[in-house]
């Protein structure tokens, strides 16, 4: 069987440190352009912060942003996939952040601005300084009544508070609670229910006449595991979580060991 598609994950996955590429990988994407095979990006980033991260690399691949909420072609702006929160499961998921004391950030469509906070955010002091001029100060409560709101987050939360948060908001969105690897502490993010990376892939595959059963996709965090289990190849790297880990048919070798390069050896 061909693949149609290589869907990466980035943080742990393409690089190990932002923007970064190894020898072996940066080498892997140019064969892989050569060969004539798609790429296309799945992550929990919004799309300013994957375009600059990114662009340090030279790329501008399309991308799925925010686990599954908006798709869009980085180098153009062209949206492909939309999803986002119906107002009654943002205003319930606002209300578990509150009820545990945590004010979060809320991502909508657009670039400016992309994000919302309060005037107390409890994400990272440098996670909302790398927002710059994308972030807006507002009432949260106004925004998800006035807005689509596509994710919520939270960078550099104590484990225990997120952890909190995950059993409030329960079966009203999907959550995903992981180590932070930028800031320390946690990383929070909140979809909903049942949107994932890789409703973004099948909206991307349907736009560009392509082949959903033919994808290979890598991923290490525990919020890969569905478009994992949803690929026809999934590679997971072998300090991935899990979750993740679990659901592989293929472990590579760490970002920061060139391992994504070893994908090559299964197209």
């Amino acid at each position: 069987m061909g693949i149609d598609l290589v869907v990466t994950d980035l943080d742990g996955t393409l690089w190990d440190t932002e923007g970064a590429l190894h020898p072996r990988t940066e080498a892997a994407l140019d064969t892989l352009a050569e060969r004539g095979v798609p790429l296309l990006v799945a992550t929990g980033r919004r799309a300013g912060a994957a375009r600059r991260a990114l662009g340090k690399v030279g790329l501008a691949p399309p991308a799925v942003l925010l686990n599954g909420s908006l798709g869009i072609h980085l180098a153009t702006g062209d949206r492909f996939h939309l999803g986002g929160f119906e107002t009654d499961a943002a205003q319930r998921v606002l209300a578990a952040f509150e009820a545990n004391g945590v004010d979060p950030c809320l991502y909508v469509e657009g670039e400016a601005p992309a994000v919302f906070v309060s005037d107390t955010p409890s994400t990272h002091p440098e996670h909302l300084a790398s927002f710059g001029d994308s972030v807006r100060t507002a009432s949260l409560a106004d925004v998800v009544a006035a807005e689509r709101i596509l994710a919520f987050g939270v960078l550099g939360i104590e484990r225990d508070v997120g952890e909190a948060v995950v059993a409030s908001v329960g079966d009203v969105a999907t959550t995903h609670l992981d180590v932070d690897r930028h800031y320390g502490g946690g990383w929070l993010s909140v979809a909903p229910r049942g949107d994932s990376k890789w409703d973004g892939v099948v909206a991307f595959c349907g736009r560009h006449g392509l082949d959903a059963s033919r994808v290979l996709a890598i991923g290490d965090g525990a919020n890969d595991v569905r478009m994992l289990m949803s690929a026809a190849v999934a590679v997971a790297p072998s300090d991935a979580h899990p979750d993740a880990l679990g659901v592989a048919d293929h472990v590579v070798a760490p970002a920061a060991d060139g391992g994504w390069a070893e994908l090559l050896d299964l197209l």
